[in-house]
């Protein structure tokens, strides 16, 4: 009797607790299985105020069909902002999402921050092949995807029309047009345009987003068959005739013609006292809202091997660790797809086919001429070389801000400090 009365309750119990297992959904066992519940992104950027702006309608965009995903937007200045991802790694405080350039991606794949995003491709809709098949390189190892392109800008020169005008000169265009923009040519330019003392002195040309990013001057050794670096990034290059050259041209300009600002000094080309001024194309969107001259765009000056663009390169990337992948994925292909990429065309040099040659790029309002985009900017893409990059990078380009300081200082000749700079660097790239 006990025994049927014992099996009696059991049977019960597991009725009831059948029914109070049922009586709430199962979870779903499915990764990319959609959520309803409120998220908060993190996505952090190097960009200026135009740029964040116009992310931030695109975050407000992606919010309308995707309400339960807040997006915050967070900005850092590039020179500090490689750091600041190392720090925030070693914190475990990485965000969501961000921007990563040529330069730190294989310090990140190194040190295994960047998530795999390789089933993106598998989604129709994003059209994977919209892509410019190298721009893609730069995020792909073993196989793998770690990131998606959102700009491809070839460093450009930005010029003051009316300096030029006014001193009689042929336009940087034409004369890139009859093969005549050289190096030497434009030293002669910028001498030509100098002018004024103190506080109206006007430089012909400035090489320096800011005093930490030398890279630009790479294409003048690119430019005649040299560089920084050996293909590989296992040796320091620049301690050669044209690296010296560089830093000798550079010094002619600060020192001796006055044509070029001395370091410290805060002279932006948007202010008119800046007669050339070398940058990506990026920096089209400030110099849109220019209103007091007239400026355009010309290809860098050529060497013995031509002009040598360098190719800057930014990305998104989704950071290791994010407790939201599936709503950061979302997230994702909503800002690098066509419609994505049609939007950040207007500061961008676009990685998508569609998007390149369309009118939506190439006929932005304030733009430059759209025939200079394309002998600027279109047409010297394939010319151009990438930034390098090292898992060492920060370690070599203090060394070489070291270098340019003693430049700066006038401490050095430039021949003594490509050859202490080599002494420095080699050992960090052989390790």
């Amino acid at each position: 009797m006990k025994k049927a009365i014992f099996l009696a309750l059991s049977i019960l119990l597991t009725a009831f607790t059948f029914a109070g297992c049922s009586s709430k959904p199962a979870a779903s066992s499915d990764p990319a299985a959609k959520s309803d519940e409120p998220v908060e992104l993190s996505f952090l950027t190097w960009g200026n105020q135009a740029h964040l702006d116009l992310y931030q309608k695109l975050i407000d965009k992606f919010t309308q069909t995707h309400p339960n995903i807040k997006v915050k937007l967070e900005s850092v200045p590039f020179p500090d902002y490689q750091q600041k991802v190392t720090v925030l790694a070693a914190g475990q405080e990485l965000p969501d999402i961000g921007w990563v350039s040529e330069r730190m991606v294989p310090q990140f794949m190194a040190n295994g921050i960047l998530e795999d995003v390789t089933d993106l491709g598998s989604d129709a809709n994003f059209k994977m092949d919209d892509f410019i098949p190298s721009t893609l390189a730069l995020f792909q190892k073993d196989e793998k995807l770690y990131g998606i392109p959102f700009s491809t800008p070839p460093s450009v020169m930005f010029y003051n029309k009316d300096l030029i005008e006014k001193a009689g000169l042929k336009s940087p265009n034409d004369l890139a047009k009859e093969g005549k923009w050289t190096w030497e040519e434009f030293e002669k330019t910028a001498k030509a345009i100098t002018s004024g003392t103190g506080a109206s002195k006007i430089y012909g040309a400035n090489f320096f987003r800011d005093w930490k990013t030398w890279i630009l001057l790479s294409s003048y050794s690119w430019s005649n068959g040299s560089g920084p670096f050996n293909k590989e990034m296992t040796q320091f290059t620049w301690n050669d005739q044209y690296g010296t050259e560089t830093l000798s041209m550079l010094q002619r300009m600060m020192f001796t013609d006055g044509s070029h600002p001395k370091a410290g000094e805060q002279v932006s080309f948007e202010s008119g006292k800046i007669g050339m001024f070398f940058d990506v194309y990026s920096y089209v969107s400030k110099a849109r809202t220019i209103k007091d001259f007239k400026w355009d765009i010309a290809p860098m000056p050529s060497g013995s091997q031509g002009s040598a663009p360098m190719l800057g390169q930014a990305g998104y990337s989704i950071f290791k660790g994010t407790k939201h992948l599936q709503e950061t994925k979302e997230f994702l292909k909503f800002i690098a797809s066509e419609e994505g990429v049609q939007a950040t065309s207007a500061y961008f040099v676009p990685p998508r086919t569609s998007v390149l040659n369309s009118d939506l790029f190439l006929k932005q309002p304030n733009n430059p001429d759209p025939a200079h985009i394309k002998q600027a900017v279109i047409d010297e893409m394939p010319k151009a070389h990438f930034q390098p990059g090292h898992v060492e990078w920060q370690k070599i380009d203090n060394s070489i801000l070291a270098g340019f300081d003693q430049l700066f200082g006038q401490t050095a000749q430039p021949q003594d400090i490509m050859k202490s700079m080599e002494e420095k660097i080699n050992p960090i790239l052989k390790k």
